[in-house]
């Protein structure tokens, strides 16, 4: 499935699937195929993207201190980070949130 958010607020925002359903899930709604996320929801759910992409940060860091303990190096990061995926949904948050206008995706 295809994620479309919109809101009047700012530009569509597409998402594939497994990225879509990961940030609904951070933010506290089960993946649909269609939904909203209304202005007063967004402070939170805002936080709860920025705690998420921090606990990964985090993880990834000790890991690595792991690996540095133990002799070895981890591999490289594969693919797009939880903050790079999340960062446009954050930004829409934050405009939709300012101007009062909710995110839909799916109508």
């Amino acid at each position: 499935m295809i994620y479309k958010f919109k809101s009047k607020a700012a530009g569509d925002l597409i998402m594939m699937g497994p990225s879509g359903d990961q940030v609904l899930r951070i933010i506290g709604k089960e993946p649909a195929t269609q939904g909203i996320i209304e202005p007063a929801a967004m402070p939170a759910a805002m936080a709860a993207i920025e705690r998420a992409v921090a606990d990964e940060e985090a993880a990834r860091a000790r890991a690595e201190r792991e690996a540095e303990a133990e002799g070895r190096t981890l591999p490289p990061r594969e693919g797009v980070s939880l903050r790079q995926r999340a960062w446009p949904m954050i930004e829409m948050m934050k405009r939709a949130h300012t101007a009062g206008k909710d995110i839909v995706w799916g109508v």
